[in-house]
């Protein structure tokens, strides 16, 4: 009709005009997104089929070794508690791989849990479920006269090449992103690590529901995660009340040689080639250390390749600082460069060699008080190194001093030293 059409005609013409004069979007908001989203990795284990991207390649999955459990038994650590496990439909395996049913994930999360208590809210996920994705889980709120607990468990691989404790669920985030959590790594026998993790559902308070969680990475890159909510389930709960389970009997669940099943029904990923262009994280780390003022104290050190983090003190108050080295970055910054839609205080000038510096001033995008200075470099050839700093430890918390420690002159110098590019 000639009324829908013009209608049509109409929202399409404002839609465009709406697009063309929306500001581009902060390049250091997705820098920043893509640097946490390599450390906040510690996602519910119920949502690690929905993000991980492992491929189906392989026609085999490894057991794991019993020395990864530190036991050379087969019984759980605690006898057979009662409980009806809940129905879960699953698909057939990926072809080659023996298989895990739902039921059967949830059974053996079960036979693991202390006696005297019940189960309610009980759903498990099998290999091959979900359109074809092979991360078994299992997850229920188990209660006793003292309260209530929600659980899950998920079993799932790293990407090829990754180290135990640097990707996936593993790893102690560093206070820099994760202030209130305290996490501690073992090394067990045989090559594999567990990190315990006591945290909150909302991470960035030290108040609220309290959760626990224990994560096994094997030598061979198998990963089992477990977590714990107090008071019921996920945000089930606002009271601070501790979980009903310790972490060592989480740490318990992980290691039982009663996984071996799931485990063996995840595939390993395909082999990956890494990034040549990112600087290892050791050389990033000694770079920038060379350009602090002497006299202060380093702490908190996170490195990764391309990425390094840490807090210094000069005496008057804590810092974060943080270096981020890219290569081939023209493409993706094109029209990024400038101060249009940026918020605080920038300033974007091209110095004699060709070289755009931006520099900004504000507030934390996560809304707290800490200031944000920040010096972005883009090289002609596409190197770009961003220099961040804050006026505390991290984002969330309260401010440690008035300003933050490094003047932003010293800022551009380091992002400027081209030692960045030659580790």
């Amino acid at each position: 009709m000639p009324v829908d059409e013009d209608l049509e005609e109409r929202l399409t013409r404002a839609l465009r005009s709406a697009t063309g004069e929306f500001p581009p979007h902060s390049a250091d908001l997705v820098r920043r997104s893509v640097a946490r989203g390599r450390r906040l990795r510690l996602v519910r284990a119920g949502q690690v089929a929905a993000t991980a991207a492992v491929a189906l390649v392989t026609a085999g999955g490894t057991l794991m070794a019993a020395d990864a459990f530190g036991t050379g038994g087969e019984g759980p650590p605690g006898r057979p508690r009662p409980g009806t496990p809940a129905s879960s439909a699953t698909r057939p395996p990926a072809q080659g791989l023996p298989g895990i049913s739902g039921q059967e994930m949830l059974r053996t999360l079960e036979s693991l849990l202390p006696p005297g208590g019940t189960v309610s809210a009980a759903s498990g996920r099998g290999s091959g479920a979900d359109g074809g994705s092979v991360m078994p889980a299992a997850k229920l709120t188990y209660s006793t006269d003292k309260g209530s607990s929600g659980l899950d468990i998920a079993v799932t691989r790293l990407p090829y090449g990754t180290r135990a404790g640097r990707a996936g669920q593993g790893g102690c985030l560093p206070a820099e992103v994760r202030p209130y959590d305290r996490c501690t790594t073992e090394k067990l026998p045989g090559g594999a690590v567990l990190d315990t993790t006591r945290s909150f559902t909302y991470p960035g308070s030290d108040t609220g529901q309290k959760r626990w969680y224990v994560v096994l990475t094997t030598a061979d890159g198998a990963q089992l995660t477990v977590q714990e909510f107090g008071g019921g389930g996920e945000k089930g709960s606002a009271g601070g009340s501790d979980p009903l389970l310790s972490t060592d009997r989480l740490a318990s669940i992980v290691r039982s040689p009663l996984w071996k099943k799931a485990i063996a029904a995840v595939p390993a990923p395909e082999e990956a080639p890494g990034d040549p262009g990112q600087a290892p994280g050791s050389h990033l780390t000694g770079v920038l250390k060379s350009h602090l003022p002497p006299g202060g104290t380093v702490s908190d050190v996170n490195a990764g390749d391309g990425l390094v983090q840490l807090v210094y003190d000069d005496g008057h108050g804590r810092s974060m600082l943080e270096v981020d080295v890219r290569r081939h970055a023209t493409a993706s910054l094109a029209g990024h460069m400038g101060c249009a839609g940026v918020s605080g205080d920038c300033e974007s000038t091209t110095l004699a060699d060709g070289t755009v510096v931006k520099k900004v001033e504000g507030p934390s995008e996560k809304g707290g008080p800490a200031t944000v200075w920040q010096v972005d470099t883009l090289r002609p050839d596409g190197r770009r190194v961003v220099v961040r700093e804050i006026n505390s430890y991290a984002e969330s918390t309260p401010v440690t001093r008035p300003r933050p420690a490094l003047a932003m002159d010293r800022l551009l110098t380091i992002a400027l030293d081209g030692r960045f590019f030659t580790g």
